[in-house]
């Protein structure tokens, strides 16, 4: 009787409805460190039972037209955003820093990129061209039946086919356009939310708020002009011209936000927006045989790890060099991820590779220091291993992101001006070793990042499949931003109570002037 009561719950569970059945989902990526993320997402979505199709350029560096969990369309293009555009910007950036007084490097930092940013952006505008003239391409993709976009919105290609096809619209976003997305969906007073490029926390001095307010203009400059410049136009070309660019772009059902705050400073947020920060990072998984030997060797000293990320592949040679003769100073092993010439001053304790398995190192008991470019995937594996971290920014919101682990306490934060300069890489390195609390400041802040009720990926694929079960999330999106800007800020409502109040008093003093014209009156004749 048990065996015929079992089976009949087991044949009720097997054909239950799911809550979701497997989805088709539609994907317009970025290209670069932000592929890294949207591949883990995409892995995810396949291991779920969704059917994953990405559209990509004939000229991609990073994303793979063969792969075992999603589909691809390849378009040809002409010219693609490449590995090689990107780092030669970057070499040429550190160089420049170096010789750079503060305030020539913030003008350069906010002004002088605007011309390379246009440039970047009207590439992805080519490929928007490519992919809406496919005319076979887009009679496929309306086939399909999508039942929703997923993209990277610090490219606007994916916003506009998700209009084009009419499809519900989910981002993996942290950046939008010309800056970051927080600041574009949710209320963002810059008495206390620091711009990105600011290099200030959610505690300003005047002159730093004077700062962010400039900063904050500089990009809404930037992104109108790349707006207009580029996306703009492609709406009046192919989804009509009283469509703007700027709402659309605001009209995602779902935000899914790669951070979180144990990481971010409090602010402001929205409904629809979602934080899956850390989504990337996973228990560590046993490495290579070659490298746990040389992790084995370090003994009770331990290891240092060192990358600064994907783009960055050399250095100036005095700086590498630099670098190279303070590692072999230190009774650590150092495992150091570098393409360029070997320095002359590097030391048998330091191996230098092309790549590692960084998030497997992390995870490594041995590991004493991560030494870190300040990207947020690096960041976010230290924070989740509880490595803390010797921050050498180099671009972008590298700074920012390192500044926020320093002022909780988890990490020494140098400058590409400084750092081969008067034994300060050094200092900081052994700063970090020999002072505990910066270890304890990261595992605290990892327990806190550990201690949720679902893990980031997990929420993440249930709003994913929110929208899908839905067909969308509109009853999670403000009309706020449809709002023009007097009325947001209630300028309109500001001047009509002044002006209420002035005809009041203007009125009262116009009585009491008569009433007083009068009674002087009736005094003068009664005299």
């Amino acid at each position: 009787m048990r065996l015929i009561h079992f089976c009949s719950a087991w044949l009720l569970l097997v054909f239950i409805p799911r809550g979701c059945h497997g989805g088709n989902i539609l994907v317009l990526p970025a290209e670069g460190s932000h592929w890294i993320n949207m591949d883990i997402l995409l892995e995810a979505l396949h291991s779920g039972g969704h059917n994953i199709t990405v559209v990509r350029s004939n000229k991609s560096w990073y994303i793979k037209e063969k792969s075992s969990y999603y589909n691809t369309y390849t378009v040809q293009v002409e010219r693609n955003l490449d590995q090689e555009f990107i780092t030669k910007i970057i070499f040429d950036y550190i160089k420049f820093e170096r010789g750079a007084i503060p305030l020539t490097s913030f003008l350069n930092t906010a002004v002088g990129m605007i011309g390379t940013i246009v440039d970047v952006h009207s590439t992805v505008g080519e490929l928007v061209s490519a992919i809406l003239d496919d005319k076979e391409l887009m009679r496929i993709l309306q086939d399909s039946k999508f039942d929703l976009v997923l993209t990277d919105p610090s490219w606007g290609h994916g916003v506009i086919l998700a209009k084009y096809l009419n499809l519900p619209l989910v981002y993996n976003v942290r950046w939008l356009i010309a800056g970051e997305a927080h600041l574009a969906i949710a209320p963002s007073p810059l008495s206390y939310v620091p711009i990105t490029g600011s290099g200030h926390t959610d505690q300003m001095t005047f002159l730093q708020r004077v700062k962010n307010v400039l900063l904050q203009l500089i990009n809404l400059i930037q992104n109108q002009v790349v707006v207009k410049l580029v996306y703009q136009k492609l709406c009046d070309k192919y989804l009509g011209s009283d469509i703007d660019f700027n709402q659309l772009m605001l009209d995602a059902d779902i935000w899914l936000m790669r951070v979180d705050f144990v990481f971010e400073f409090p602010r402001p947020t929205m409904p629809n927006v979602v934080y899956m920060g850390g989504f990337q990072c996973k228990p560590a998984k046993p490495l290579p045989e070659h490298l746990e030997e040389f992790v084995q060797s370090s003994g009770e000293h331990g290891v240092i790890i060192m990358s600064l990320g994907t783009f960055v592949s050399e250095l100036p040679s005095d700086m590498a060099n630099e670098i190279a003769a303070t590692f072999a100073k230190l009774p650590q092993k150092v495992i150091w991820r570098y393409k360029g010439d070997r320095p002359a001053t590097l030391g048998n304790n330091t191996l230098i590779v092309d790549w590692m398995p960084q998030n497997d190192l992390l995870g490594h008991p041995k590991i004493k220091l991560f030494v870190a470019h300040g990207g947020t995937n690096g960041v976010q594996e230290a924070l989740y291993h509880g490595v803390p971290v010797v921050g050498l920014p180099l671009f972008f919101d590298q700074f920012d992101n390192l500044l926020r682990l320093k002022e909780r306490g988890a990490a020494k934060l140098l400058t590409i001006q400084t750092v081969d300069k008067d034994n300060n890489f050094q200092d900081a390195i052994q700063e970090v070793l020999n002072e505990p609390s910066y270890r304890l400041n990261m595992q605290r802040l990892s327990r806190l990042h550990r201690d949720q009720p679902m893990k980031p990926l997990d929420t993440a694929l249930f709003w994913i499949e929110f929208v899908m079960r839905h067909k969308g999330a509109a009853h999670l999106r403000t009309e706020s931003y449809r709002l023009p800007w007097y009325s947001y800020h209630s300028v309109d409502v500001v001047l009509f109570l002044a002006g209420a109040v002035l005809l009041v008093l203007f009125t009262f003093v116009f009585f009491i002037r008569c009433l007083c014209t009068k009674i002087c009156r009736s005094k003068v004749k009664r005299e």
